[in-house]
């Protein structure tokens, strides 16, 4: 479809798919359109739209305000999307010094930050640790892949949540995890640890 439309069409295609997915990449729009990654530059220029990192840099700047419990530069990620108490979604572009030199694959404690540090940040508290943790890592991660996290409040009984996390890579998933979170707005006396886990409780 790509090669063959004429650049007016190509520019209408461009501004639906950005519409549908603001932080789709370059790489990732001239796949789908049929032309190159110069291609795809040379049209955002003359349309004037930004880079993908710098449309998710805007929006995560936004998104981050609304946080409570981490502050700027605490989430692992692009936070692009957050609804406290329910759901939010950031962005990590793994770079070659998070993965190891030899194979190129991303070691699993950055994805785990990135889905870890999200699930806090759900958390409507000034301040939010994680208890415990089940994840499971479904597949590798390679430096320069998108990885979404997506993560979802399941439950919330008093100050514990249950945050149901899923990272993907191009729509496929990588990684799941389960997070209990406590919220603590005041005295951290007010959870106790027992067995290596966070549990509520009085001081």
């Amino acid at each position: 479809m790509g090669a063959r439309a004429s650049k007016p069409e190509r520019h209408r295609h461009l501004r639906e798919m950005l519409e549908s997915d603001p932080f789709i990449t370059d790489r990732e729009l001239a796949k789908k359109l049929g032309v190159s990654v110069q291609t795809i530059r040379l049209d955002r220029l003359e349309l004037g739209i930004p880079e993908a990192r710098e449309r998710t840099r805007r929006v995560a700047e936004e998104a981050t305000k609304k946080v409570r419990s981490v502050m700027t530069g605490e989430v692992i990620g692009d936070l692009v999307r957050v609804s406290l108490g329910q759901e939010g979604v950031s962005i990590l572009e793994p770079t070659a010094d998070m993965a190891f030199r030899r194979t190129g694959i991303v070691r699993g404690h950055h994805i785990f930050a990135q889905a870890n540090s999200l699930a806090v940040a759900l958390v409507d508290a000034e301040v939010a640790l994680t208890g415990a943790a089940t994840v499971r890592f479904l597949r590798p991660v390679r430096a320069g892949d998108r990885l979404v996290a997506t993560a979802r409040v399941t439950e919330r009984t008093g100050r514990r949540y249950h945050v149901n996390v899923v990272s993907q890579v191009a729509g496929e998933d990588v990684f799941r995890g389960e997070f209990v979170v406590f919220a603590l707005d005041s005295s951290p006396g007010e959870v106790r640890v027992e067995g290596g886990s966070l549990h509520e409780g009085r001081p």
